[in-house]
C-alpha cells in the first residue's frame, strides 16, 4: 500500500498506540474532576500533558484548550469571538479559500447581520495584501481569519505581513488562525507569531481522532462554544480525556522531534514527483514555494475521480478535493478562487506526505502512472 493521503488523516504512529495503551489502565482511569485520589492523579496528568503541548506550541498552559478536533476550535473560536466582543465591531476580513470549518461560521455571522470581507487570492493562493490593507483602513475590523497552510494546495499564508499590516493599522484587530496542516511540518511558536486564537488537530499529525486543540491568548476573551460542567476554567465543558490529551502531546512531540528531517525527506519526494509529472504533461497545480507536505496536479484526460479510483487499483490512495467536501463530488472551490479554470481544476488530484513516506513509494507512483495512462487513456 502506497498512502498519499496525510492531509486527510493520518494512521496512528507507535508511540501513540502504546500511550494509548498505556492510559487505559485503571490507574490513570479516574475522573480528573473527581476529589479522591484517582480524581487527583488523573487531574495532575492531564495538566501535566497540557503544559507540554504549551511548551511544544511556545505557548502557556492556561492558553490551551482540548477540544474534540479541530472544527470544534474554529467554530470555539470564531463564533465565541465575535459573541463575546461586540464592541470589536461586527466585521471579519477572510478569504473564500479557508477551510469549510471556517467558511461555514463565517456564513452563519453574515446570517446573524455580521460583515465579512473575502479578500481575493492570486495563483499562489495567497491573500492580496494590498487588498487587505484597504479593507482594514476602510473600517473598524474585529476579527481575521485565515489558514496558514492551505489543505489543498500547500500554499503557505504570508503570516509575518499581515501581522504586521495588523500592529500597523489596527492592533486591537484580533488574529484566528487554522494551523491544522502546519503542525509538525514547520515551526510554531505561538507568542512569537502574534496570534490571538489558533486551531490544531491531533490526526494530522499521527495521533487518533477525536483530539485537537484551540490556544487562545491570555487576555483574549471569548464565548464557550460547549457549556455544561465548566471543565477546562469554563472554556470546554465536559468530562476530560487524559487519554485523548495525551495522545496529542505524544504525537506532537514526535513531530518536533522529527520535523527537520522529515521535512527534508519529504522536500526531495516532492521535487521528484514535480519533475516526473510534468514530463508526463501533468499540470501541478500548488505554488512553488508551497509547503512540500501537499502536492496537488491535473493529470491530462483523466477526471480527478477516475484517477483516484485507478490509483485504488493498484492500492496506492490520493484524495481528490479536501476529505470534509469530496462527498459532495464538486470541483475544488479552493482552486477556483485561486484562478484555476474549471476543466484543469476537475482533473486536480491531491498527494500528501508524512514522514513515513519514502522515495521508493514515489518512484512506484510514478511507475503506476504510467501503467494507468498505457491501459486506460486515450493519448492526444
Amino acid at each position: 500500500m502506497i498512502y498519499f493521503d496525510n492531509s486527510a488523516t493520518t494512521f496512528p504512529s507507535d508511540r501513540v498506540r502504546t500511550v494509548i495503551n498505556d492510559m487505559l489502565r485503571d490507574e490513570f482511569s479516574g475522573n480528573p474532576g473527581s476529589l479522591h485520589k484517582l480524581g487527583v492523579a488523573a487531574d495532575k496528568a492531564y495538566c501535566d500533558t497540557q503544559a507540554k503541548v504549551a511548551d511544544l506550541l511556545g505557548a502557556y498552559g492556561s492558553e490551551i484548550i482540548f477540544t474534540s478536533c479541530a472544527t470544534e476550535s474554529a467554530n470555539t473560536a470564531i463564533r465565541g469571538f465575535m459573541s463575546r466582543n461586540g464592541r470589536a465591531g461586527k466585521r471579519v476580513i477572510s478569504t473564500r479559500t479557508e477551510h469549510k470549518a471556517s467558511l461555514e461560521c463565517l456564513a452563519l455571522l453574515e446570517k446573524s447581520g455580521y460583515e465579512v470581507v473575502y479578500l481575493p487570492v492570486g495563483t499562489d493562493g495567497k491573500p492580496d495584501l494590498a487588498e487587505l490593507e484597504k479593507a482594514m483602513t476602510v473600517e473598524k475590523t474585529a476579527l481575521l481569519c485565515f489558514t496558514l497552510v492551505n489543505n489543498e494546495t500547500g500554499s503557505v499564508l504570508p503570516l509575518d505581513q499581515i501581522t504586521a499590516l495588523r500592529n500597523r493599522l489596527s492592533p486591537d484587530t484580533k488574529i484566528y488562525l487554522d494551523a491544522v496542516q502546519a503542525l509538525g511540518k514547520m515551526p510554531i511558536n505561538l507568542h512569537k507569531m502574534n496570534v490571538d486564537m489558533c486551531s490544531f488537530s491531533g490526526h494530522k499529525i499521527h495521533s487518533v481522532k477525536g483530539n485537537g486543540v484551540l490556544y487562545v491568548k491570555d487576555g483574549v476573551r471569548i464565548d464557550p462554544f460547549i457549556l455544561g460542567g465548566g471543565q477546562q476554567k469554563g472554556m470546554r465543558s465536559g468530562t476530560q480525556s487524559l487519554l485523548l490529551a495525551k495522545a496529542f502531546e505524544v504525537a506532537l512531540e514526535e513531530a518536533v522531534e522529527t520535523m527537520d528531517g522529515s521535512h527534508e525527506d519529504i522536500s526531495k519526494i516532492n521535487e521528484y514527483l514535480r519533475k516526473e509529472l510534468t514530463k508526463r504533461d501533468a499540470r501541478i497545480l500548488s505554488p512553488d514555494d508551497a509547503l512540500p507536505n501537499v502536492l496537488n496536479v491535473a493529470f491530462e484526460g483523466f477526471e480527478s475521480e477516475t484517477m483516484l479510483h485507478c490509483l485504488e487499483i493498484y492500492d496506492i490512495f490520493v484524495s481528490t478535493v479536501s476529505a470534509c467536501s469530496s462527498k459532495a463530488k464538486k470541483v475544488s472551490y479552493v482552486l477556483l478562487e485561486s484562478g484555476v479554470d474549471r476543466k484543469t481544476a476537475a482533473n486536480a488530484v491531491r498527494l500528501s506526505f508524512s514522514r513515513y513516506n519514502t522515495m521508493k513509494e514515489a518512484e512506484d507512483f510514478i511507475k503506476t502512472v504510467d501503467d494507468i495512462y498505457d491501459k486506460f487513456a486515450v493519448m492526444k
